[in-house]
């Protein structure tokens, strides 16, 4: 299309592997083409967007007065029996309303003021997260740390495709423990610098991971689903997993995603 000349625009090429190379070699490219451009916009590569998708999310950003939005991934399966996991907190979204919100965790969907990306300077997302993901959430992390207002908008909807092996026991739990471990990461760069930060983290880990059973049971007997009970359990436990170094890095072999 840009060939034909049929839409303006470019195609580039990240030399290095790692998700997190490719957002950040995608942002910089960005900043250096369109110097003039106030919102950066950010969809994945195996989603699709409503048509209104760009309108709304800009909108939400001036409305709420936000520097940074995020929107929806609604999953569509490719099985369309695997429906019911639509609301596991893998696949459902954090939040349901529109209007600020103290964090957001995902760059699937997701609207970022240019000057949020020059006050955060390149690179922008930490490549040690760049097999493992999480390294949007990270980002997101800093952002609100330095003061940037983040905003929900729950029209700005857009349609993920989820195949099979993604709603398979092993798949899920794999991205359970690593939501946990990316959870420890972000949290413990938050607290870097302040007294007793990492203890603090680890204290809270433990917590968490004491709680779990009871987080469980309660989501267990809310929702009927025994994934959805173990999901607070997987979590904690890769809480307390990240400390021992463990990273489940499950972008490494793609086709194993």
């Amino acid at each position: 299309m840009f060939e034909r000349g049929e839409m303006t625009g470019l195609v580039i090429v990240a030399h290095e592997r790692g998700n997190c190379s490719a957002y950040n070699a995608g942002w910089q490219t960005a900043m250096l083409q369109f110097p003039n451009f106030k919102h950066l916009l950010v969809i994945d590569d195996d989603e699709t967007a409503d048509p209104d998708w760009l309108e709304r999310m800009c909108k939400a950003a001036e409305t709420l007065g936000a520097d940074i939005v995020g929107g929806p991934q609604v999953p569509v399966f490719a099985d369309p029996s695997h429906g019911r996991w639509a609301n596991h907190p893998v696949f459902a979204p954090p939040y349901r309303e529109t209007g600020r919100v103290p964090a957001l965790y995902s760059s699937g969907n997701l609207l970022v003021g240019r000057n949020v990306l020059a006050a955060m300077g390149p690179p922008f997302l930490d490549l040690r997260f760049n097999f493992m993901g999480g390294g949007d959430s990270d980002f997101l992390s800093r952002a609100a740390q330095k003061g940037f207002v983040l905003g929900w908008c729950a029209q700005a909807r857009v349609n993920e495709t989820v195949p099979a092996r993604r709603v398979e026991p092993d798949w899920i739990r794999a991205r359970s423990l690593r939501n946990g471990v990316i959870s420890t990461l972000v949290e413990k760069k938050k607290r870097a610098g302040t007294p007793f930060g990492r203890g603090k983290v680890v204290l809270k880990s433990l917590a968490l991971l004491a709680a779990s059973p009871l987080r469980g049971a309660i989501r267990l007997a809310r929702t009927g689903s025994l994934a959805t009970g173990l999901y607070p359990v997987y979590v904690a436990l890769g809480r307390v997993l990240a400390e021992f170094g463990y990273a489940n890095e499950q972008y490494r072999q793609p086709e194993k995603n």
